[in-house]
């Protein structure tokens, strides 16, 4: 039950993106790992992405791009693969640094990108697979895939609630994919199971309140916000690896 108060607030975050606000679920992992090991991090909420998840599949169960899911599910297992073969070899200030660093390109992406948008992308495969292996392989160490899976599908323009189906549908499969990885990591062996149903049921509160969320807040505002705070974690996340390297 330590650091319960910002497992709890980091529950909500990740319930809430599954409400809708996906660009919030960025911020869960880096929020734990100011006091505790990513990888653990990731463990611990990722009974809440699992409980989550399927609210958000059930939302937007008739909205998705079945080409995008035929590209992006395979690759995205592919990506937790390997990231199930590299993680026991990556020391924890290095995962602080490389989930600092998912932050700073997310966030550097949106605040850079000017000028007008191009033309509207395909789903083509080879991208698909790109973009789709660096999704699971941060989803399955800080729970970051969001920024690369959205590299690949914002440029298709697709409809809005097509593209809230895709991203659910698709992090739903792959986080399920991520469970034999982390057994075997030994993550999921000194897991709290009460401290699990607790933030399991805060995920569900955050799910209803993202929806909610999503209907009253500016999108520009919602937006601005999460990133300035993702970008905040993200310096510190890198401090403090850059320091445990030194």
């Amino acid at each position: 039950m330590d650091h319960l108060y910002i497992l709890l607030v980091a529950a909500l975050i990740v319930g809430a993106s599954k409400g809708g606000l996906a660009s919030a679920g960025a911020i869960a992992v880096p929020l734990c790992s100011l006091v505790m090991n990513p990888v653990v991090a990731a463990a611990v909420l990722l009974p809440v992405f699992l409980v989550t998840d399927w609210i958000g599949v059930f939302l937007y169960r008739r909205d998705f791009s079945a080409r995008n899911l035929a590209i992006l599910i395979p690759a995205m297992f592919a990506g937790v693969l390997l990231a199930t073969v590299i993680t026991p070899y990556t020391p924890e200030p290095l995962l602080l640094i490389i989930t600092g660093l998912i932050g700073l390109w997310y966030v550097g992406r949106k605040w850079l990108a000017r000028g007008p948008e191009g033309p509207v992308a395909a789903a083509r495969v080879a991208p698909g697979l790109f973009w789709g292996v660096l999704t699971g392989v941060t989803s399955f160490i800080t729970h970051s895939g969001a920024p690369p899976a959205q590299a690949f599908l914002l440029p298709q323009r697709l409809p809005k609630l097509q593209f809230a189906g895709t991203i659910a549908i698709a992090f739903a499969a792959g986080n399920l994919a991520k469970l034999p990885g982390y057994w075997a990591l030994g993550a999921l062996d000194g897991l709290d199971w009460t401290l699990t149903a607790i933030l399991a049921a805060t995920g569900i509160v955050g799910t209803i309140l993202g929806r909610r969320l999503v209907e009253v807040l500016p999108d520009a505002l919602y937006l601005r916000v999460i990133e300035v705070l993702l970008f905040g974690l993200s310096i510190v996340l890198i401090t403090k690896g850059a320091l445990g390297v030194l």
